[in-house]
């Protein structure tokens, strides 16, 4: 999923996360990176940032949002796609890197109307890491404790220009990046690149709809059970917290993720 893209409170070891010096992936070597503990009770809040409920010991932010005083708070950037609001300046300022069909024209996520991010070749990476790379230090300005890069599976849209391999390269560039700033680093969705997530450096993993794709397993036993849960049909949510909601955070959200009371906004957790 892709919404609006954040990031002041500070870091605090009683939160629901545990310090460590350890790398939890093979890439980098992080210092004071503290990923999640398992089965922390989790608010997925990226279409507008609001109080969390009682209970609730990680939050999930839009990287222009401030983190919630005394929780885990995860910093969301859409990393792999541009912002439909943004389309227009990646257009303006930086159009070589924005992915191209054969007519020329951008290839785009139809489902979030997102153009895709062009990270075929390592001059292109790291081009667009002085885009996004300034975009994880202000999330460890701001006091965030994790980031989740999203469109990790771009890819998959790109009608064959873009790889696996190429999402994995730009990928451990961010992991890189994160460490770098004590930030641990999720891995969103897209078990195709689960056997490659030591290497590139995720701790951690936020996942949607795993239900319906029946993924608990893999990312259950790849990152520890350390891993946020986002279900949006309520069918899908039953069936996961009968089979795993004793072990896994798991949350049932309304697709646009509306805030607290916005008309529609539903959230449960198991």
């Amino acid at each position: 999923m892709a919404l609006s893209t954040a990031c002041s409170g500070a870091r605090t070891p009683e939160a629901a996360g545990s310090r460590t010096s350890a790398p939890t992936g093979g890439a980098t070597a992080p210092t004071a990176v503290r990923p999640p503990t398992a089965n922390a009770v989790f608010d997925y809040q990226l279409g507008g940032a609001y109080p969390p409920p009682a209970g609730v010991r990680a939050v999930s932010r839009d990287r222009t949002a401030r983190p919630a005083p005394g929780l885990y708070n995860i910093c969301y950037v859409n990393a792999f796609q541009a912002q439909p609001d943004a389309a227009g300046v990646w257009k303006e300022r930086h159009p070589e890197l924005l992915l191209r069909d054969g007519r020329g024209e951008p290839v785009i996520d139809e489902d979030w109307n997102e153009p895709l991010l062009d990270i075929s070749t390592g001059a292109k990476r790291r081009a667009l890491m002085d885009i996004v790379g300034p975009w994880i230090d202000g999330c460890a300005k701001a006091g965030f404790d994790a980031v989740e890069p999203d469109n990790l599976d771009s890819y998959e849209r790109s009608g064959g220009k873009l790889t696996s391999r190429h999402a994995a390269a730009f990928a451990q560039l961010l992991a890189h990046r994160a460490h770098r700033r004590h930030l641990a680093i999720a891995q969103k969705n897209t078990t195709g690149l689960l056997p490659q997530h030591r290497r590139i450096g995720f701790d951690f993993a936020v996942v949607e709809e795993c239900a319906r794709y029946q993924e608990f397993t893999d990312f259950a036993e790849a990152y520890a059970q350390r891993i946020f849960v986002i279900e949006y049909e309520k069918k899908d949510f039953t069936t996961a917290c009968r089979a795993w909601g004793k072990a896994l955070s798991i949350s049932l959200r309304d697709r646009e993720v509306r805030p607290a009371g916005a008309e529609r906004h539903v959230a449960e957790r198991c």
